[in-house]
This record gives C-alpha cells, structure tokens and sequence, in this order.
C-alpha cells in the first residue's frame, strides 16, 4: 500500500470541497507544480483511494425535502445480501447499511413528503423477510470535508 503525506490529504481535502477544482488551482495552495499535483491526484486515483467525483445535489429544490432513516430488522436466518436486496429497487432509498446487532440494516431514505414516506416504509415492510421497522426522521445535517 502506497504512503500518503500531509499533501496527499490536503490534495483530497481540496476536491471534497469541489471536485471540479483544477490542478493549477490547487497546485499554489500545495506548494507543487501543476504537473506534481496531477501526479499526486493520478496516484491517489491508482492506489483506489479516489473513487470517483460527483456532484452534490440539494434535494429539497428537487422536491424531495425530508430525508429519513429506517432501521430494518429481519428474521435471524436472513442472508446479508437479502437486506441489499429488499432496498435495491425502491428508488428513494439513498443508501442501505447492514449493521451488527438490532436492527439489522439502516436505510437512508430520501422522499417528498410523509405520505411518501409513509409508503416507502410500508413498500419495505412488505418486501423479503422484515420482521419490524423504526423509522427516524432527519431534522438537519453535517458532512465532514476532510
């Protein structure tokens, strides 16, 4: 596995911020030539570390302004990918975390409105083997960017 420095994660730190930054750009605030730093992002990408760029969205100028989680629990003879499965076509699902003890999975949950809501969880509640659900609405949010 390849070292990382003090530039490496300053480097990262910067594309978190905006991913659309340039190396000619970043390159002064790293002290590096432009050319360095193109290396260095090249390498961070090789080594696996940087996956890919995106785009942050705001959700709530889409129409869908309430985020929530719902914690799924199973019956205990369900197999981990099951728990993907359930949540793979329900499209406001943003993201399905299989976790150790109870529940057994935490579904972020994007959706217009509590109707909406309402019945994403129901559509889960019927869907593979969940035996109960809990569900935890999201009143505001804060990402770490380093």
């Amino acid at each position: 596995m390849p070292e990382f420095d003090d530039v490496d994660r300053q480097l990262l730190r910067m594309l978190r911020e905006d991913g659309r930054r340039t190396f000619s750009e970043m390159a002064p605030e790293v002290g590096l030539s432009v050319a360095a730093v193109k290396r260095r992002v090249d390498r961070l990408k090789d080594a696996g570390v940087i996956k890919g760029f995106t785009v942050q969205i705001d959700h709530t100028k889409l129409g869908w302004g309430i985020e929530a989680f719902v914690e799924l629990s199973y019956a205990g003879t369900t197999p981990v990918g099951e728990i993907v499965r359930t949540c793979y076509t329900v499209p406001e699902v943003q993201a399905v975390f299989t976790i150790a003890g109870d529940p057994d999975a935490l579904v972020h949950v994007r959706v217009r409105d509590i109707e909406h809501l309402q019945q994403v969880i129901d559509g889960l509640r019927r869907a593979g083997l969940v035996t109960g659900t809990k569900t935890l609405m999201v009143l505001g949010s804060w990402t770490r960017h380093a």
